[in-house]
């Protein structure tokens, strides 16, 4: 195994690691603190949760689909990022953060091994993610001003992407064109597509409605989850292309209810769990079935993972001011979503565009169906 010592500075208009000092010195200091409470001297990290959010928005995936390329060690003495010999070049000039120390194993070689084998010498194993999984998520939970700027930046250009795109669609408009057209937006402004749904008229039922060539009809859905810089923004638009039915202009109220009563019980100190119960509750208040719970998940925390955790009866973690949340009630044929982050004023929309019709439901703009 060999140590990176130097990285050649990138050009003015190229990528620098995004991460910022003030933050990243917070989040050691998180880890020390976890650290400190197991009586360990070092932890690994292996997940892109885990890389994203410590690197503060360092890139340490290649296939979406893949295991990350890196794995980083961080012990008392500092953090060390293991990476393949192929990766080191770009890692070292687009994604290093200062005073993290890069080693390289050939392609072939074993990253964890390789991490867990640098650093201070301890004669203990470094702690692995999974024996400190909640700690960790307790770690993310506040999100530092840097990202929190980013993040925001992020939700407030997907809305508009949204805007911009389904604007521009017509019934004839598929499926697949209309989410080709949002993934070339995503990609452009230099983020990751992760989720992309779609449903016409025809498909409303499903409420994971991967495209098809359908067309959309007289009224549709989209869904994108779109990733920069480690942070996830979600978000859910309509559009129709007639009045709507009564049915559908009741159900879109009531769901917009549903999640009303959702973001009153999110506030500093609350229970996951006791959020769920109140989310339970708010169905049957509402109108809707006393089983669309089971129907589809509800969201939760959001920020360096799409939901961390989802919202479930065992999920006991305590919200905290500065957490992201993304809650997505839905029912037949209706669904909301927004990217939202708990400020000390109460709940702020991430994910709005001023350009998308809107009402106030309690103190808050709520997205309406786009009428085309």
């Amino acid at each position: 195994m060999t140590q990176t010592t130097t990285a050649a500075v990138p050009p003015r208009e190229a990528r620098v690691a995004p991460g910022a000092r003030t933050d990243r010195t917070i989040k050691r200091r998180r880890v020390l603190d976890i650290l400190d409470a197991a009586g360990r001297d070092s932890l690994l990290l292996t997940s892109n949760t885990a890389l994203t959010w410590y690197l503060d928005g360092s890139r340490v995936h290649i296939s979406l689909a893949g295991d990350p390329i890196a794995a980083l060690l961080v012990d008392r003495d500092g953090d060390h990022l293991v990476t393949f010999n192929n990766e080191a070049g770009r890692i070292a000039a687009e994604e290093l953060p200062a005073e993290v120390n890069l080693h390289t194993v050939p392609w072939y070689g074993n990253l964890h091994q390789a991490a867990a084998a640098v650093g201070n010498g301890s004669s203990q194993p470094p702690l692995a993610e999974t024996d400190v999984t909640a700690e960790l998520r307790a770690a993310r939970q506040q999100l530092l001003p840097a990202e929190s700027a980013r993040y925001s930046l992020l939700s407030a250009e997907l809305a508009a992407m949204m805007t911009d795109v389904l604007s521009a669609a017509s019934p004839d408009t598929t499926e697949f064109e209309l989410v080709s057209a949002l993934a070339a937006r995503v990609v452009a402004a230099g983020a990751e597509p992760l989720v992309l749904l779609c449903n016409g008229s025809s498909r409303s039922t499903f409420r994971h409605p991967l495209a098809t060539h359908s067309p959309l009809g007289r009224r549709a859905m989209a869904v994108v989850c779109a990733r920069r810089d480690g942070l996830v923004a979600n978000i859910t638009r309509w559009i129709r292309f007639d009045a709507g039915t009564p049915e559908e202009r009741d159900a879109e109220a009531r769901i917009a209810a549903v999640e009303a009563d959702i973001f009153d019980a999110t506030v500093p100190g609350a229970r996951l769990d006791r959020i769920f119960t109140e989310i339970q509750a708010a169905y049957a208040r509402h109108g809707f079935g006393a089983d669309q719970w089971e129907q589809h998940h509800q969201g939760g925390p959001a920020g360096y993972a799409g939901r961390d955790p989802r919202v479930t009866a065992s999920a006991t973690d305590t919200v905290v001011l500065d957490q992201a949340f993304t809650w997505n009630p839905s029912g037949p044929g209706v669904k909301i979503e927004d990217t939202v982050q708990l400020t000390e004023s109460g709940l702020r929309v991430l994910t709005a565009d001023p350009r998308w019709p809107t009402a106030t439901v309690n103190g808050l703009e709520r997205p309406l169906t786009l009428q085309l």
